[in-house]
């Protein structure tokens, strides 16, 4: 991938972490800051956080609040549905981080009171704070699609959690006789990872090539544009021909209801009745943020873009998928990038010292086949009270590619998910 001014991946991203090193930690030690911080989440951003906070600042006490035993990857979790990976190899647990010091707690955190600066876990127990990192990912909004909720999403998943909701998609496309019809109900923006569910159409239609082939996939889309969309489409053209078929907001994309006991998807203009229906509806942040007091109308959390402080609550920093970045996505490689920023601001906060602007960088990769693969990538910079997009210095694969290419960029893919998983939750 060649970036608008001439830089390629690796320097596009090695440019990003050179400026976070030489503007935040010149030389610095922030071993006297002390303090306990709580975070709230572990994924991607949370545990970065958590590792990289306790090796900044190793007289800091961390205690990571998160329920679950093992943590199940989104990123590459698409490729289940292509055959290409099972859920067991997106599985990861928390043995790394109790073995460098960290205070594991597994509990869901029930409330937070930033005035007293306690988060509350389920068994009752209080924890103190004197910063907070609040990581929770999203909620499935299901008051944002009429018709959908818990009960119908065990009927139609949405699988944009992995784990059971991804397993139980992958059943019902293994079980669908040939010639059926999937159908994918992509949401408007914001949501979690913006290229998924072009991904998600690429490699089921990869399973229904190589095993159904009379089969059919309809991609209904609240927009009437995508991320990477020329890449996407390019790929599906080659690779799939019109086994796939995308539906844009102004051709009548958008669904308006589900009705999960008769198995319909409804537009304005269509009413289908698919043999498979995954629907990916609106998202918001997770409850805990609603709770700690952290989100606005939107339903996600505004952010000050230095120190990715709450705008609303002192003391309180979000990252990752619940945080309004702005320009910067909401994918893994996003809140892996601003965990290490903020786990050094906090260092410094708690030290006494002020935070200081940085530099963030974005890579996202898709498979649209075993060997074809395509990336976006972005450089980004706190602007007047947001993130905003360095110009020029990201860009996306070319569309005049050879093969050789793809294939490099899908051998890139699964380098980046193997050091990210590793530096994250391995030992």
């Amino acid at each position: 991938m060649t970036s608008k001014t001439g830089l390629n991946r690796r320097q596009v991203v090695a440019a990003a972490g050179a400026g976070l090193a030489t503007s935040l930690v010149p030389g610095r030690s922030f071993g006297q800051s002390g303090g306990h911080v709580v975070v709230v989440g572990g994924g991607f951003g949370g545990a970065t956080f958590a590792r990289f906070l306790r090796r900044t600042a190793p007289t800091v006490r961390v205690t990571l609040v998160e329920p679950l035993r093992r943590y199940v990857a989104c990123p590459f979790s698409n490729l289940v549905f292509g055959g290409l990976r099972t859920l067991s190899d997106q599985t990861f647990g928390y043995e790394a981080l109790r073995a460098e010091g960290i205070d594991v707690v597994r509990q869901t955190a029930e409330e937070i009171d930033p005035d007293q600066k306690t988060v509350t876990v389920a068994d009752g127990t209080v924890l103190s704070y004197d910063r907070l990192m609040l990581s929770p990912g999203v909620d499935i909004d299901f008051s944002g699609l009429s018709g959908y909720d818990e009960t119908a999403a065990a009927v139609m998943p949405h699988a944009w959690k992995a784990g059971p909701q991804t397993d139980l998609l992958n059943r019902q496309l293994r079980d669908m006789d040939d010639g059926g019809l999937v159908i994918i109900s992509a949401p408007a923006n914001p949501f979690r990872c913006p290229p998924g569910p072009y991904e998600r159409a690429s490699m089921i239609a990869h399973y229904l090539k190589t095993e159904k082939p009379k089969s059919k996939l309809l991609i209904l889309d609240a927009k009437d544009g995508f991320s990477k969309q020329g890449l996407f489409q390019q790929g599906w053209d080659a690779l799939y021909g019109d086994l796939i078929e995308w539906v844009g907001l102004s051709d009548g994309g958008q669904v308006v209801s589900v009705d999960a006991s008769a198995k319909t998807v409804n537009t304005d203009f269509d009413s289908y009745t698919p043999a498979v229906a995954n629907i990916i509806p609106p998202q918001k942040a997770a409850a805990i943020a609603r709770r700690a007091g952290v989100t606005d109308a939107s339903g996600w959390c505004p952010i000050d873009p230095v120190s990715f402080e709450s705008r609303l609550q002192k003391d309180i920093h979000v990252i990752g998928d619940a945080s309004i970045a702005n320009a910067m996505p909401k994918s893994a490689f996003s809140a892996n990038a601003q965990a290490k920023i903020c786990a050094i601001q906090v260092a410094r906060l708690l030290s006494g010292e002020e935070a200081l602007p940085s530099t963030l960088a974005n890579t996202c990769y898709s498979l649209i086949g075993p060997n074809y693969g395509i990336s976006i990538a972005g450089v980004y910079r706190p602007g007047e009270n947001v993130l905003e997009e360095v110009p020029g210095a990201g860009g996306v694969s070319p569309l005049d590619a050879p093969p050789q290419n793809r294939q490099l960029e899908a051998q890139y893919a699964e380098g980046w998910f193997n050091t990210i998983t590793s530096e994250v939750f391995g030992a």
